[in-house]
């Protein structure tokens, strides 16, 4: 298949139109506006909707209106407008409804700065809404990733009728890579009978989140519960890369890991052992890798994000379990960390360790 010399945002969205969505709301914010700019002009040529919404909530919602239908539906935004968006994210969940989300990522808090950053990590992994409900987090580290995910995405949302989420920090979205495209699917929109929701809802002739009842609220939290455990059985996505003597393990997904790749290996050629875990999913996180780390060798764990705090540290921490010392080389707001820092950084620790 012929490579094309595509932009981050622009190349998710074409994904998104050949995985089959033909609806798309959203409003426009920065670093994703090439996405809804590209989806006004392509969706209409495949028969598709775009709608600009007049806010992130009108947009999200929309969404949840069209995933009703049984159509392939997407919405994109960026930080502070996915926190917008958390409340219909969460009723998109209380209805078994398929759909997806793209956030690039910016800095943060508040209204935070326009860069690329990777701040929402809790948000993506903890708190995308009320009622303690999780999306399936895919982080890509490339655009040809990014790509690829967005099919697994629409795929993935209709096989457990949940929305899912592509968090894709900003330096992705905004970069430009050859990437080969997906064929065109032609899909069909689902139909949402009694027969389509796995887990609750046995009546589809009234699509809602509100659960009224004798405790039909948490008997459909505890389906919840079950799928999200299928999810970290099945459905984990990782990277282990050069950890097999490694001393020293960095820990990196989105653009942090391309960085990562690259200090370890002007590392290896001053002969100090370094290894990179990837989480692709960041929801469910792949605890299952840190148990594959040899500990004898392993005794200290990086966290490479763009996050001050840093977020994802705690998931690692919780992983590691005491097994290694944990730390974290972070930046944020748009500042991003170099190959140069990061050898610097991994010197001073394999020498503190000698010593």
């Amino acid at each position: 298949m012929e490579k094309v010399f595509m932009k981050g945002n622009e190349a998710v969205a074409e994904a998104a139109i050949r995985a089959g969505c033909r609806f798309f709301a959203g409003y426009p914010i920065t670093p994703q506006n090439e996405i809804p700019e590209y989806m006004s002009k392509r969706l209409p040529e495949v028969g598709g909707t775009f709608v600009q919404g007049e806010s992130e909530i009108a947009s999200i919602n929309m969404v949840y209106g069209a995933a009703a239908t049984g159509i392939r539906a997407l919405t994109s935004s960026s930080s502070p407008g996915i926190s917008l968006k958390s409340e219909g994210i969460s009723y998109l969940a209380g209805a078994e409804l398929p759909a997806v989300i793209i956030n690039v990522t910016r800095g943060g808090p508040g209204l935070g700065s326009i860069q690329a950053a990777q701040m929402d990590y809790f948000q993506a992994t903890k708190a995308s809404g009320h009622g303690g409900f999780r999306m399936l987090v895919y982080a890509p580290e490339t655009i040809q990733e990014a790509c690829d995910l967005t099919v697994v995405a629409f795929e993935k949302a209709e096989e457990y009728r949940a929305p899912m989420l592509i968090c894709m920090d900003g330096c992705i979205g905004a970069m430009m890579q050859p990437v080969i495209l997906p064929e065109m699917k032609q899909v069909k929109p689902i139909k949402l009978d009694s027969t389509a929701g796995k887990y609750i809802n046995p009546n589809r002739t009234i699509i809602t989140s509100l659960i009224s009842g004798e405790d039909r609220q948490e008997k459909f939290n505890k389906s919840l519960a079950e799928m999200y455990q299928i999810w970290k059985e099945k459905e984990l996505r990782y990277e282990m890369w050069n950890t097999e003597n490694a001393e020293i393990v960095l820990v990196a997904y989105g653009i942090c890991s391309r960085t990562a790749k690259a200090a370890i290996l002007e590392l290896e050629r001053d002969g100090i052992h370094v290894g990179l875990i990837r989480p692709i999913t960041l929801f469910p996180f792949p605890e299952i890798a840190f148990d594959k780390l040899n500990y004898e060798k392993v005794k200290l764990l990086v966290s490479v994000e763009l996050s001050i705090p840093p977020q994802m540290e705690e998931d690692v921490k919780s992983s590691a379990a005491r097994r290694a010392e944990v730390k974290s080389l972070t930046h944020a707001g748009g500042v991003l960390l170099t190959v140069e820092e990061i050898v610097e950084y991994v010197k001073a620790m394999y020498n503190r360790g000698r010593n």
